[in-house]
């Protein structure tokens, strides 16, 4: 089966995306995530407006206006997402933390079985069985762990699972995943600014030994445009992909970057740790397949 472009470009943007946020964060230790964060949806924000203004993508300026209320929520639980998980990257392995992030589907699972009371198929019960269970496992048998990271990992993707929740409300469902992004990148910029001084991160950031290094301004400023062109690219493969083959794509570019990022960046692992990735990936595996099969039944 032919593969087209976007779909060629989303592995390689994901691998290279999560690298250089990886580069940044653990290997410069630019630990100041209002800013970095704060950086990327600002980068993410203009060239979005841009590309509006040109007419390479579509927005609805009404909507836009009409939601920037009804959408506030949903944009605090993005911030307190790439807040949460730029913390926990700075400190935890990547296939460790993609692990880790598949947990958000368990949260939204039961969020979704107490506000809707929907009933989960044995499949995906088994497969969000299988990701807790190594989500819960790896902290135990980590050699490197680190109690902040997985703190951070943890709010992480509590956050991520209650936005997949909070994007299924009916008033959410008005906007385009591209509208709700928008509006993540406004708030973000906005509410991170405010948090910058209140944490410190202002005049931390001032100590930082690479400040003026051209790698450390030649990866804020990769990390930014990558960040934006995936999210466009991951938009256009999900929108003409199956829900099934989307899944698959994603979880082969998922392990693609957690098996290369143990090749370029230092990784500890033994085996429970190994067994729990393998686990965790596997549980992915079969949600992908338990989402394709059908509909949840409702009681």
């Amino acid at each position: 089966m032919w593969l087209k472009g976007p779909e060629l470009c989303l592995p390689l943007l994901f691998v290279a995306s999560y690298f250089t946020n990886k580069y940044v964060l653990s290997v410069l230790k630019f630990t100041y995530p209002t800013l970095f964060q704060g950086w990327q949806t600002f980068v993410g924000s203009l060239l979005l407006l841009i590309a509006w203004k040109l007419g390479w993508v579509e927005m609805r300026s009404a909507g836009l206006w009409s939601a920037k209320v009804s959408w506030f929520p949903g944009a605090l639980l993005s911030v307190g997402n790439i807040y949460a998980g730029s913390r926990a990257l700075s400190k935890l392995p990547i296939p460790f933390f993609l692990v880790l992030q598949n947990a958000s589907e368990v949260v939204a699972s039961i969020l979704l079985k107490i506000t809707r009371r929907e009933k989960l198929s044995c499949t995906k019960f088994l497969s969000l069985s299988m990701i807790l269970i190594a989500a819960v496992y790896l902290p135990l048998n980590d050699p490197q762990f680190d109690p902040g990271g997985y703190f951070w990992a943890a709010i992480h993707f509590a956050c991520a699972g209650g936005y997949k929740v909070f994007q299924k409300l009916p008033k959410s469902c008005s906007l385009s995943d591209l509208e709700q992004q928008y509006l993540n990148y406004l708030y973000s910029v906005v509410l991170l600014a405010f948090a910058a001084h209140p944490s410190g991160d202002a005049f931390g950031a001032l100590e930082f030994p690479f400040l003026y290094s051209y790698r450390f301004h030649s990866g804020c400023c990769v990390s930014g445009i990558l960040g934006v062109s995936l999210m466009l690219v991951t938009l256009k493969v999900k929108s003409y992909l199956s829900t099934v083959r989307y899944g698959v794509w994603i979880l082969l570019t998922k392990v693609l970057a957690a098996c290369s990022s143990l090749v370029v960046f230092e990784s500890l692992l033994n085996v429970p740790t190994s067994c729990c990735l393998v686990v965790g990936v596997l549980g992915e595996a079969l949600l992908v397949y338990a989402e394709g099969s059908g509909p949840e039944i409702k009681g």
